[in-house]
């Protein structure tokens, strides 16, 4: 039976992962299909050397396909996979997965069982001494706190350890590239949180170029020095995380990372008109319809003055903050805000709502 689901408390040294040199991968329209179904629809994408970009999307947006194209696991229908500018994926520069210095570490681990923890670390450095193998072994485990557990078995460690035990032969043979799909998904939630930011601190010093596949918009944005959307087998939008989050490209990228409260309204004099106020619209012209998107935290009451008529029908306890469903005059559906306990007044309490317009955005209806 595993241990219980415990992150190691040992204080691991900074500076005591091999780094590697990092390699520039890069996707130059690339297009793949499976038969008649395309899972990768025309993707570039450049991974610059020590980046960590998070690749997200929802199940079978083709996240995958573009990490089994990177190892070379599969051969694009279209388009090239470069490493520091060289085709690796056809042609004359063709590379074998072997020889593309690229890591992958998957979502089960993949450890094997009958190999102890060290020796599942070993595994990718068959072409050293044995001395010399197992030396930078035990370096890579003592890196993820799990020096102790080098003799013992995978089925015998948590599954953070084993996500740690896997990390570890991930990173030992110094890949210029890592690959990484969905790796925590298998963690419950509080586990997952201490286990990625250790992995983050273990890749951060290995100075490896990184590509994270995930669902989980909130991992992404802590993790990715980049983030970039996929839907449907297409790159939406890539950026930074705050760029992704504050200025997303449509409705689309802005409902994956947040819910939202969506009004419909009309432009006139460069604002978005709408029962609960008016927001900026800039480059829009008159009369244009819009989708005005409100983020739940933008909900703000008070007792008296300008804002729109309110009411507070429900709340919720989430612990710091409640949810609040909020019927607005002129709104056919309530809105949904996550508030402050101390900052809700009492339910249907008459109010005034403003909306902080910092966490309102603003798009062009469908087919406007």
């Amino acid at each position: 039976m595993a241990a219980p689901a415990t992150v190691s408390s040992k204080r691991i040294e900074a500076g005591s992962t091999p780094a590697s040199i990092a390699a520039k991968l890069s996707f130059d329209h690339v297009t793949h299909r499976y038969g008649d179904v395309t899972a990768v629809r025309d993707v570039s994408l450049d991974i610059e050397p020590g980046e960590i970009v998070c690749l997200l999307g929802r199940s079978g947006c083709g996240k995958t396909t573009l990490l089994r194209l990177a190892a070379g696991v599969e051969d694009p229908s279209e388009g090239r996979v470069l490493i520091n500018d060289r085709a690796v994926s056809q042609g004359p520069g063709y590379l074998p997965p072997e020889r593309r210095g690229v890591g992958l570490m998957f979502q089960d681990f993949a450890l094997f069982p009958h190999l102890t923890n060290l020796a599942n670390v070993m595994f990718g450095l068959k072409s050293l001494p044995r001395a010399e193998a197992e030396r930078e072994a035990m370096r890579a485990l003592d890196r993820v706190g799990l020096a102790a557990h080098a003799a013992s078995y995978p089925h015998m460690l948590s599954g953070g350890e084993q996500q740690r035990v896997a990390l570890a032969r991930a990173v030992v043979p110094r890949p210029s590239v890592l690959l990484m799909d969905e790796p925590f998904s298998g963690l419950d939630r509080r586990l997952r949180d201490d286990v990625r930011d250790e992995t983050l601190s273990v890749l951060r010093e290995a100075r490896v170029s990184c590509i994270v596949v995930t669902h989980d918009p909130e991992e992404a944005l802590r993790m990715g020095d980049r983030i970039a959307l996929m839907n449907q087998g297409s790159l939406i939008q890539s950026g930074t995380p705050e760029e992704i989050y504050t200025r997303p490209k449509d409705l689309f990228v802005a409902r994956f990372f947040c819910d939202l409260n969506e009004i419909a309204g009309t432009v006139r004099g460069g604002l978005a008109e709408t029962p609960v106020g008016r927001f900026a619209a800039p480059g829009m012209a008159d009369g244009t319809p819009v989708i005005v998107a409100i983020r739940p935290q933008a909900l703000r009451f008070r007792s008296g003055g300008e804002g729109a008529e309110a009411r507070i029908r429900h709340r919720q306890f989430l612990g710091h903050v409640d949810l609040v469903e909020v019927a607005v005059e002129g709104v056919d559906s309530p809105l949904k805000g996550r508030i402050l306990r101390d900052a809700i007044p009492q339910i249907n309490d008459s109010l005034r709502l403003e909306c902080d317009p910092a966490e309102v955005l603003v798009f062009a209806a469908p087919g406007a």
